[in-house]
């Protein structure tokens, strides 16, 4: 079994919370990360790029001057990529992205990676978090006496508009549903941290909890 330590939003412990690594998969995937953490950035590229091969670029198909007998090389027409105007040899052809992950594997890759945290003793559980008004000096204090001021993602079982713009201005902090974690966001930042209701959602249904971020 597993400890991970419970606080409060003064950084005072109030207890751990044993976790069974069975549930998260039994043991870290690194293969399987990786390939997650690369599908996920794949899919945040705009693949936008395009270029213009021969075929779309504009002039007549018309071969410029005869083969034969005019001392110049032989020549096609206007729209060859050897001269100007002409389109390019491999055209970039515009949205692509081929990789593709199915769900189970997106969301063991994003339980291996909360497995990764809390082994490495990066991973904890803030109880009885409040935020009354938006006050990112508060959401800092607390980030701060909790050792997570160098970055940090803090995964909350229900959105909190207070807690969201509170972390708006501190650099290397984010926030999100625990539904919408995935092994990405949860290797970026230094510490994760829990609110004490979505990590019991967490550990209540690991393996259909929703898992964002790679195509779902």
């Amino acid at each position: 079994m597993l400890a991970v330590p419970v606080f409060d939003m003064q950084g005072k412990p109030s207890g751990e919370v044993q976790v069974d690594p069975a549930l998260l998969g039994g043991h870290v995937r690194p293969r399987l990360i990786k390939q997650a953490v690369v599908t996920f950035q794949d899919h945040q590229r705009q693949h936008s790029a395009r270029t213009k091969g021969r075929a779309d670029v504009e002039g007549s198909t018309r071969k410029i001057y005869r083969q034969k007998g005019t001392g110049n090389a032989r020549a096609g027409n206007i729209r060859t990529p050897l001269r100007r105007g002409g389109g390019h040899t491999f055209a970039k052809r515009g949205p692509r992205s081929t990789k593709v992950l199915p769900v189970k594997m997106r969301r063991l890759a994003r339980n291996s990676a909360i497995l990764a945290k809390i082994q490495a003793g990066d991973t904890m559980i803030v109880d009885g978090l409040n935020f009354p008004e938006v006050k990112t000096k508060v959401l800092a204090s607390m980030f701060s006496v909790l050792g997570a001021q160098r970055g940090c993602l803090l995964a909350m079982h229900e959105r909190d508009e207070k807690v969201y713009l509170s972390s708006r201005n501190l650099q290397g902090a984010a926030v999100c549903l625990v539904e919408d974690l995935n092994a990405y966001e949860v290797l970026r930042g230094r510490k994760l941290i829990f609110t004490k209701p979505a990590f019991e959602r967490l550990l209540g249904d690991p393996i259909s909890l929703r898992a964002e971020g790679n195509g779902e």
